[in-house]
């Protein structure tokens, strides 16, 4: 996964710690749409290893 992927979703999962979806979203979704099918693959692996990353309280 590129970095930059990473970044993006490390931060989307900051702000949905922050009770901000919808910027978390507005991050996420082009990052999500412009990955090829193995980088999308690499992402779903990343979501479910963090998923608490997006739930944990701060």
């Amino acid at each position: 996964m590129r970095d930059s992927t990473r970044r993006a979703l490390e931060r989307a999962a900051e702000l949905t710690r922050n009770n901000r979806l919808v910027d978390a979203m507005a991050l996420a979704e082009p990052v999500l749409l412009a990955a090829d099918e193995y980088e999308s693959a690499e992402i779903r692996q990343w979501l479910v290893e963090h998923a608490d990353d997006f739930t944990r309280e701060i």
